[in-house]
């Protein structure tokens, strides 16, 4: 239970339903020398999330979780920006944190099932467990789930999945809840201020050396302040001046460029990427055509999928893609079924 709205809706349904419900918060890692909270976890979540499990009538536990989200999701983020990377750590703390850690302890606990309030599904087949889209195309989020495996599904329940975030406040309006009109936050909820370049000039600063912007043709058009800075398809604030718009075409950490260019030339048609994890345990075949996201915000598109060896995946898209960015997940797709995600290590083409 997070003090928002999806968690206290979900909590909610799983009563009604029947089953036996303890709300349980993670205390998360947050930045020791500013004022911010983790927002995950601040004192106003906390106080939100008691309220609602007051008026359920379930118990509610914090459960400390701070070094291990600082070793697991927020250094390595650190790390990959360091090497001109651009991650997603939500997919890390949903694979390292809430499921690796919490779910044990649930289950430590004498708990069956980890629910949450994500807009997703979980379908059971003769073959074991599918990981299905939520309802709700807006909200679905099978993208930063898509590192979960059968152990994981197994023993997970999403009641929100097959509802679209408009009725989930219709209904925790329903039911009085203190969280109804709860606003959602899209950001890092270590970073609640929204500043990277703050965080990321204290906890990479090697990351922030300034460095030359090059054409393709390796012309320099001027210096970058830092690559963490930047990333692939970013157009405004590169600081060159153009009569076209220039873009982010690449971040080579190699040489500390920012390379930039038209929008003709931004764009690739395949990727490789690596660390492939499958809901089901396995590829579906060494080559596949598959749906693939690129980005948590991005349209999924065809593509041939070529499972390789040690976790690395080729991926060959029918058009090119503008925003492959190394550091984010790609996530495939057979129709409404998440097949599984790998993190983007280059492009190419």
């Amino acid at each position: 239970m997070s003090g928002g709205v999806d968690s206290s809706v979900a909590a909610a349904l799983l009563l009604q339903q029947g089953y036996e419900v303890t709300g349980l918060m993670l205390g998360l890692w947050a930045d020791p020398d500013t004022e911010f909270e983790n927002r995950c976890c601040a004192s106003n979540a906390v106080a939100l999330a008691r309220r609602v499990a007051e008026q359920l009538a379930v118990p509610f536990h914090i459960i400390d979780a701070a070094e291990l989200f600082r070793q697991e999701v927020v250094a390595p983020m650190i790390a990959a920006y360091g090497r001109g990377r651009t991650p997603n750590p939500c997919l890390e703390c949903n694979r390292k944190v809430r499921w690796g850690f919490l779910l044990r302890h649930a289950l430590a606990l004498g708990m069956e099932y980890l629910a949450t309030g994500h807009y997703a599904r979980i379908q059971k087949t003769a073959s074991g467990f599918e990981l299905l889209r939520g309802m709700d195309p807006a909200k679905d989020q099978s993208y930063v789930l898509a590192s979960l495996g059968q152990a994981d599904l197994a023993r997970t329940l999403f009641p929100l999945g097959g509802m679209t975030k408009d009725a989930v406040r219709k209904r925790a309006r329903g039911l009085n809840l203190p969280v109804a009109e709860r606003p959602d936050s899209q950001d890092l909820c270590f970073i609640p201020d929204r500043d990277y370049r703050r965080f990321l000039k204290k906890y990479a600063p090697e990351s922030f050396t300034p460095g030359p912007i090059l054409s393709r043709r390796s012309e320099v058009l001027g210096r970058h302040p830092g690559l963490a800075a930047f990333t692939i398809g970013q157009r405004k604030g590169i600081g060159v001046s153009s009569p076209r718009p220039l873009y982010v075409l690449e971040i080579d950490p190699a040489r500390n460029a920012l390379v930039v260019g038209p929008v003709e030339e931004l764009g690739h048609r395949s990727l490789s990427a690596e660390d492939a994890a499958w809901v089901a345990g396995a590829p579906p075949a060494d080559v596949f055509p598959s749906q693939v996201k690129i980005r948590y915000t991005s349209k999924e598109e065809p593509a041939l999928v070529t499972v390789q060896h040690a976790g690395i995946v080729q991926v060959r898209f029918e058009r090119p893609m503008r925003d492959v960015t190394p550091g984010q997940a790609a996530v495939f797709y057979r129709g409404e079924v998440c097949l599984g995600t790998a993190i983007i290590s280059e492009a190419s083409e």
